[in-house]
C-alpha cells in the first residue's frame, strides 16, 4: 500500500511557483512584501495611507487576498493604484500559483514596490512562501499584547512588525496593552525584526516606515 503525504504534495507545488515568482522579481528589480495580519487589524488602512503619502516618490502596486468581495481592493483602486483582487473561496492563504498570475497582471515595469495584502489570519498564510522579498506583520492595539506568544512562526518569520492604533494607547481608553513586551517577544523570536510603532488613522510613526520602505526599494534596484 503506498501512502501518499498530501501536505508535502501541496507545499511542494506551491514551492515551484514560489521560486518562479522570486526568479521574477530578482529579474526586475522589484521589492514585494507580503502583508499578514488578524482581520480588522487596518492593513488596508496602512496601504491606503502610505501609497497616498508616497505617492509622489515611489508607485505601489497592491495584491489582494479576501475569502470574499472586493472592498479592500476598491479602496485601493480609489487611491489610483493597480490593484489585482484574489478571491480565495474559503481558503485561509493565498498560495504562490495565485500570485504568479496576479503580477503577471500588474504594470510592473511601472512599479516600485508590490505589497500583498493576504488574507486575515496569523496562521496559514506564515506556512506559504509565496516568493516576496519579506513578510510584514501586522498587530493592533486593541488585539492584545500575547499574540507574539500564540502565534510564533508569523513573528519569527517577518522582516518588520507594524504596531497599529497606538492612538488607543491613553488613559481614557483602558486599553490593556503593553507594547514593551510585545516588542521583547517579538524580539526573542526574531532578532533582527524592525518594529515600527504607528497609527494609520493619526499617521503618527507612519514616516519611519515609510523610510523603511524606500531604504528597502533602494538596495532591491541596487542588488
Amino acid at each position: 500500500m503506498y501512502k501518499v503525504n498530501i501536505g508535502r504534495k501541496i507545499l511542494s507545488a506551491n514551492e515551484e511557483y514560489a521560486n518562479e515568482n522570486k526568479r521574477f522579481l530578482i529579474e526586475n528589480k522589484k521589492l514585494c512584501l507580503n502583508m499578514i495580519s488578524s482581520p480588522g487589524s487596518g492593513k488596508t488602512t496602512i496601504l491606503t495611507r502610505t501609497i497616498k503619502e508616497l505617492k509622489d516618490k515611489i508607485q505601489i502596486g497592491v495584491i489582494e487576498g479576501d475569502i470574499q468581495t472586493d472592498l479592500d481592493a476598491q479602496r485601493i483602486k480609489a487611491t489610483k493604484a493597480p490593484a489585482i483582487q484574489i478571491n480565495t473561496k474559503g481558503a485561509c492563504h493565498l498560495s504562490a500559483a495565485q500570485i504568479h498570475k496576479a503580477l503577471a497582471n500588474l504594470p510592473i515595469e511601472k512599479l516600485d514596490l508590490i505589497f500583498i495584502e493576504n488574507v486575515g489570519n496569523l496562521v496559514c498564510p506564515s506556512a506559504f512562501e509565496l516568493g516576496e522579498n519579506g513578510k510584514v506583520v501586522v498587530l493592533s492595539v486593541p488585539e492584545g499584547d500575547d499574540k507574539p506568544v500564540k502565534y510564533p512562526a508569523i513573528f519569527a518569520k517577518s522582516k518588520a512588525l507594524l504596531i497599529n492604533k497606538i492612538d488607543l494607547l491613553n488613559p481614557s481608553r483602558d486599553i490593556d496593552f503593553d507594547i514593551e513586551k510585545v516588542k521583547n517577544d517579538a524580539r526573542k523570536l526574531n532578532k533582527d525584526i524592525q518594529i515600527f510603532s504607528l497609527s494609520a488613522k493619526s499617521g503618527e510613526g507612519m514616516d519611519k516606515w515609510y523610510d523603511w520602505l524606500i531604504k528597502g526599494i533602494e538596495k532591491t534596484r541596487n542588488s
